[in-house]
């Protein structure tokens, strides 16, 4: 049998074929191929052929490389890596630094001295009321009106007192206060007890307490796409009082919103439970809470929080998937139970069978032995299940 080849039109370059090395032979075999189809061995064409032929290509066709790919494991399960995103950028030029800050003793003492002062300056010009006179027996001055200078004095002391008395403020221990002039940033306080601050500078308390928060039932979805619902419990604290009063409008908020997005990413990552096969799922607490942490530690640092963990506490299914899934878990804990009983059955019914004809109590051929096989493994099978179903 003879393949028709195709004539070319006049003046045409006749397409090109490429041959094929037969192996154990030098014999080259006919390859047909055309511009718009790929080369095709001509031995392909009839069944007579025996064994694979080596294509050899023409000069301006690429060899295609295997690419390597690394071994995979049975039972395995590919898990996919979320891509590295980078964290919020940091305003260097928002960093906590002390603010200005006197004892509370000094302002005291100065705006009881500035007082003294102008009831001294008061008397002295006979504007004191005679009946205080009396009252502290001091003698009396007559009154001729209060001159220029009298009323600078005045709204000097009177300035003082209220500057000194204005800017009096207690420390607590767990608090700090952020201080702010036009909205320029211009220090913390940290001290505890009886200080004094300007009274001209904006005070922003800031709790520097450990504290705690514990999420409401937050939806997400696992790797298979199955709806839970998951309750974390974030430890933090505030460590750069500057950033978390200045760097965003409400550092609380932002952080209930980074938990719940570092949580649907981290959560999606992995199936909530594996039923067929032994690979890493959500029920590890500890590795889902580690992820969790090193995500929101990265994104706390610009606003100025230091977290600590964040631990899911509670990892179930949504309630409209809950039946179903239940069941699910069921069938896949008797489909192993049954698993493990068969194998148990097996390994004895082998053992028994071992045992007598080893030991020369009976002879059997296949038919026999089969046949054995079969009412041992029967009598084991009834035996395990009425055992444990009583």
């Amino acid at each position: 049998m003879q393949t028709p080849t195709p004539t070319p039109p006049d003046g045409a370059e006749p397409p090109r074929i490429p041959a094929i090395a037969a192996p154990g032979s030098g014999r080259r075999v006919t390859v047909i191929s055309s511009e718009s189809t790929a080369a095709i061995p001509v031995h392909l064409l009839f069944r007579d052929a025996t064994g694979p032929n080596r294509v050899v290509p023409a000069a301006d066709q690429a060899v295609p490389r295997p690419i390597a790919r690394p071994p995979r494991q049975a039972g395995a399960r590919t898990v996919v890596e979320a891509p590295a995103r980078p964290a919020p950028p940091v305003d260097l030029r928002i960093a906590e630094r002390p603010g200005p800050v006197l004892p509370g003793g000094a302002a005291v003492a100065a705006g009881l001295l500035a007082l003294a002062g102008c009831a001294a300056l008061i008397w002295r010009i006979g504007a004191l009321p005679r009946l205080v006179t009396v009252l502290l027996r001091l003698p009396s001055y007559p009154y001729h009106g209060i001159g220029l200078e009298q009323w600078g004095l005045l709204a000097l002391g009177v300035t003082v007192v209220v500057l000194a008395f204005g800017g009096l403020g207690r420390g607590r221990v767990g608090y700090a206060w952020v201080l702010s002039l036009f909205g320029d940033y211009r220090g913390t306080v940290r001290r505890t007890g009886l200080v004094w601050m300007s009274p001209l500078l904006l005070r922003r308390r800031v709790d520097l307490r450990l504290r705690h928060w514990r999420s409401e039932p937050m939806g997400a979805v696992d790797a298979n796409g199955t709806a839970l619902r998951v309750v974390v419990l974030v430890v933090w604290r505030i460590r750069d009082t500057a950033r978390a009063a200045l760097a965003v409008a409400d550092h609380e908020r932002y952080l209930r919103e980074q938990v719940e997005a570092a949580m649907v990413r981290v959560l999606s990552q992995l199936p909530a439970d594996a039923f067929h096969e032994d690979a890493p799922t959500l029920r590890n607490a500890e590795a889902v809470g580690d992820a969790l942490t090193r995500l929101l530690k990265s994104e706390g640092e610009a606003v100025g929080i230091e977290l600590y963990s964040a631990q899911p506490t509670r990892i179930e299914y949504a309630p409209e998937v809950a039946a179903a899934m239940r069941r699910q878990r069921v069938a896949a804990i008797d489909a192993r139970h049954r698993d493990l009983v068969l194998t148990s059955v097996v390994d004895a019914v082998e053992d028994t069978v071992h045992r007598l004809t080893s030991r020369g109590l009976v002879e059997l051929d296949d038919y026999e032995r089969k046949a054995l096989v079969k009412d041992l493994t029967v009598a084991f099978y009834t035996g395990r299940g009425t055992g444990e179903g009583g």
